[in-house]
């Protein structure tokens, strides 16, 4: 790829230089140094008119004329994919070369070019789709027509006069998302040490969007580092390594904006002793760069992202990343990290040491999580399978959640592992 390096060509054709151009832009831009001896405004405009010649029309800041020359420059994190007289090429090794079919397609979606959550799966049917979940999300915005409003959101079109999901539409509501979109789950793992080692905790979290969401915050309940004291008031005063808001929006945001046509790898959401790291398939999309992130806003995933909002995940006007941001400077904490890698994008938190919040908050608990509390008054202990016939028409993984967040809150302790666990309660001393 092309770099910011100058290069100095004798290019005087139009063509030439229009197919240099569009393959820096295809790229990570650059300068380009043209020799200039005589009149430098009459390359100036050779400059311009190949330029405007490509497809769309490439447009650049205008060339500084030196003493001898005239520098180019074609910036970086340009909006489209340009061609010359039909033809897509990237700038390597000092060489105009074609992209290949699907460079090309990557690089389309990419730049918003293509978006791949809106294309249909001709093989896949409407009975792919968890319907359960479908009327849930419908009642959520008081929608009659669960169909007609998967329809207007994107999530099902119409192909041939069939609904037809699309692959946002599998991504959101899908009994098996990966049976169509094979990277399309979560790899978490804690490892004990500040590196990758023999010693670690894994799951791989799979299905829908929101259950994978879900999952993976349970995930971070249970594995990231804290700890938790029960005050004579029944107050609770947490220590984290990390803020967990902090952690949880970098993996919202790393479900709603990956780029899902990478078939190859999920995201990997690692914990180590002293940070947290998010990577995710796919670079920057469109016009995004490390330099402008926090306040650009381009998303290759409408769709997700304005469903994930429906569903209170996010917010639909912000990527999270003013937020993150901030929740590490209050907690005093260094900035986070943000790096492409080279086919994806990763996110760094820094801990190390515990940030104890501002001050403790009053403890509040849901309905359903009073009622476990009730049951172990007059019981032992209670199970998964107990607090399901206490709640019969909640979703397993919210009951699971509940469990997990009444751990977290210092009221139950989880006994036994995996199918024989169950839960007691904390008494105070």
């Amino acid at each position: 790829m092309y770099s910011a390096r100058r290069a100095k060509t004798s290019v005087r054709d139009v063509q030439d230089l229009a197919e240099t151009l569009a393959a820096l832009a295809n790229g990570r831009g650059g300068v380009l140094t043209l020799p200039a001896p005589r009149k430098a405004e009459s390359l100036i405009d050779q400059v311009l008119q190949a330029a405007l010649s490509t497809e769309p029309p490439l447009i650049l800041p205008i060339p500084q004329a030196g003493k001898a020359s005239v520098q180019v420059t074609v910036p970086d994190g340009l909006p489209h994919v340009y061609a010359v007289e039909g033809r897509y090429l990237i700038r390597e090794a000092e060489q105009n070369i074609p992209l290949g079919p699907e460079r090309l397609r990557r690089l389309l979606i990419e730049r918003g070019g293509l978006s791949f959550e809106d294309v249909v799966i001709t093989d896949a049917g409407l009975s792919d789709l968890d319907w359960s979940a479908v009327e849930r999300y419908a009642a959520r915005l008081n929608s009659a027509d669960s169909l007609d409003l998967l329809i207007r959101r994107g999530c099902v079109r119409l192909c041939d006069g069939k609904p037809t999901p699309t692959h946002a539409g599998l991504l959101l509501f899908g009994k098996d998302p990966t049976r169509y979109i094979r990277g399309a789950f979560i790899t978490a793992a804690q490892f004990a040490g500040q590196q990758m080692g023999d010693v670690f905790t894994r799951q791989e979290i799979s299905g829908a969007l929101p259950d994978q969401i879900r999952k993976a915050e349970t995930f971070l309940i249970d594995h990231l580092r804290h700890e938790v004291r029960l005050t004579g008031a029944m107050q609770r005063d947490e220590q984290f390594t990390i803020p967990l808001e902090a952690a949880r929006e970098v993996l919202v945001n790393a479900v709603a904006h990956r780029d899902y046509s990478i078939q190859g790898d999920g995201i990997r959401l690692y914990l180590f002793a002293d940070r947290m790291e998010v990577t995710s398939p796919g670079k920057l999309p469109g016009p995004v760069t490390l330099a402008n992130m926090v306040d650009e806003r381009f998303s290759r995933n409408s769709i997700i992202v304005q469903v994930l909002a429906d569903m209170g995940f996010i917010e639909r006007l912000g990527y999270g990343i003013d937020r993150i941001l901030s929740l590490m400077q209050a907690g005093e904490l260094p900035a986070p990290e943000f790096a492409e890698t080279g086919g994806g994008f990763r996110a760094v938190l820094h801990g190390g040491v515990l940030v104890q919040p501002p001050a403790p908050q009053p403890l509040t608990l849901h309905p359903r999580q009073q009622l476990a509390l009730d049951y172990l008054e007059s019981h032992t202990a209670i199970t998964n399978r107990e607090y399901q016939e206490l709640c019969p028409d909640v979703h397993s993984e919210t009951l699971r959640r509940d469990l997990a967040d009444l751990v977290h809150k210092g009221l139950i302790q989880r006994m036994g592992e995996k199918r024989g666990s169950y839960y007691v309660r904390v008494r105070e001393e």
